[in-house]
């Protein structure tokens, strides 16, 4: 029993690591922020219409969407570690090479590579944290990396916010850019050698059999959550601006309430889970889904700006609860040896939303003149989130 109590003890190395990525992901979430943040200021440079604005949100999570799968064999194939050296090596890249845009067309390359250098992040870090974590502290673990998903989003306007308006759009991204490459050094002098296990069958072609059937009601799920977060990270700060007619000094304190209450969401998710729902985590799922369909519709039926505010902030915390929750059961109830194709299939439901959302939210605005359509679509994004719930089993 002794021998037993020192395998599952955490190391302090993988307390370390665990900071590291979730570093690592707060450059991530403010390097991909930051276009939100400039949006109006890149199309009033570029002078596009809201749905060719969103078309530019969107051009990022198209390559980054499709990077998921392959990106999840890769990691089994390459190991994590050398998966998010090369990832945090083209993200940082291709987010100076942005504010060199010269014209649309150069911008949308540049969002697209952007996506396609950053895919293989979230995979590669869950597993590096699913390698380094025993099996009773790898819910935790995972859910409080994801919840630095919500700290990089709090955090992004206020440091964006600021750039933006003393330097302009363009020098946000080669800031940050320039960031990201020195961290870049400073996670490989930690963590190398870059060596970790990997999956042999990984070696052959990526094979859909071997994918545990729960994981595409968990694709649904995230696809839903994720379908609510992109569209409100994408235009909010345009609603606020456009709609509200809230300059960016506004923005700057206004925007990360929403993404602290996530923050603190996700960060809890895997005590709330452990504590109080063991063995029936789908219905913390169902019931935070629940909520946030609740919620959404408030800020659909808000009139208020406060009120829409409020429900806004409400939403993502339950919202990011379920988020961090299905990952965190996905981390308990898969293998080690899928493990990587496994979450990268959950996360491409994530980021296939991150790229439609953006586009239907542009297309709605433009076609009603109006955002409470658009609201009332994210009301039925948290409602399929629900419904995919109810599916999972046991």
């Amino acid at each position: 029993m002794e021998q037993t109590s020192k395998k599952q003890k955490v190391t302090s190395h993988a307390y370390t690591t665990l900071a590291l990525i979730f570093i690592a992901y707060i450059i991530c979430f403010i390097d991909r922020s930051a276009m939100n943040i400039a949006l109006a200021y890149v199309g009033k440079d570029f002078g596009l219409s809201p749905a060719a604005l969103g078309g530019v949100a969107s051009a990022f999570f198209f390559s980054y969407s499709l990077m998921q799968v392959p990106g999840g064999w890769l990691v089994d194939r390459f190991g994590s570690k050398k998966m998010i050296v090369f990832s945090l090596a083209m993200w940082s890249l291709f987010t100076v090479l942005t504010g060199f845009a010269w014209s649309v067309a150069s911008l949308l390359v540049i969002r697209v590579l952007f996506g396609i250098g950053e895919g293989g992040y979230p995979t590669a870090s869950l597993k590096q944290i699913a390698e380094e974590f025993p099996t009773d502290a790898k819910s935790q673990a995972t859910t409080v990396a994801i919840s630095s998903n919500y700290v990089g989003s709090a955090l992004a306007p206020v440091i964006i916010a600021p750039i933006i308006a003393t330097l302009g759009w363009r020098n946000a991204f080669h800031i940050m850019g320039l960031i990201g490459l020195v961290y870049v050094l400073i996670y490989w002098l930690k963590e190398r050698p870059l060596t970790t296990n990997v999956t042999k069958s990984a070696s052959k072609k990526f094979n859909w059999k071997l994918v545990d059937k729960r994981i595409w009601s968990f694709f649904f799920i995230i696809f839903g959550l994720n379908t609510i977060t992109k569209g409100l990270d994408t235009w909010m700060p345009t609603y606020l601006l456009t709609a509200r007619h809230i300059n960016l000094t506004g923005i700057a304190w206004l925007v990360p309430l929403p993404s602290i209450a996530a923050g603190l969401g996700a960060a809890s998710a895997g005590f709330i889970m452990v504590r109080f729902f063991k063995d029936k985590e789908r219905w913390l799922i169902s019931a935070t889904a629940a909520l946030t369909m609740l919620f959404m519709y408030g800020m659909y039926s808000s009139r208020s700006l406060a009120a829409i505010i409020i429900f806004e902030v409400l939403a993502y915390l339950v919202k990011s609860i379920s988020f961090a929750t299905t990952f965190g059961y996905v981390a308990q109830i898969i293998g080690a040896k899928t493990y990587g194709s496994s979450v990268g299939v959950v996360n491409f439901g994530g980021q296939v939303a991150g790229f439609v959302a953006p586009l239907i939210i542009g297309a709605i605005v433009s076609a009603t003149a109006s955002y409470s359509m658009a609201f009332l679509f994210l009301v039925a994004a948290a409602g399929l989130a629900l419904v995919s719930s109810l599916t999972v089993r046991k």
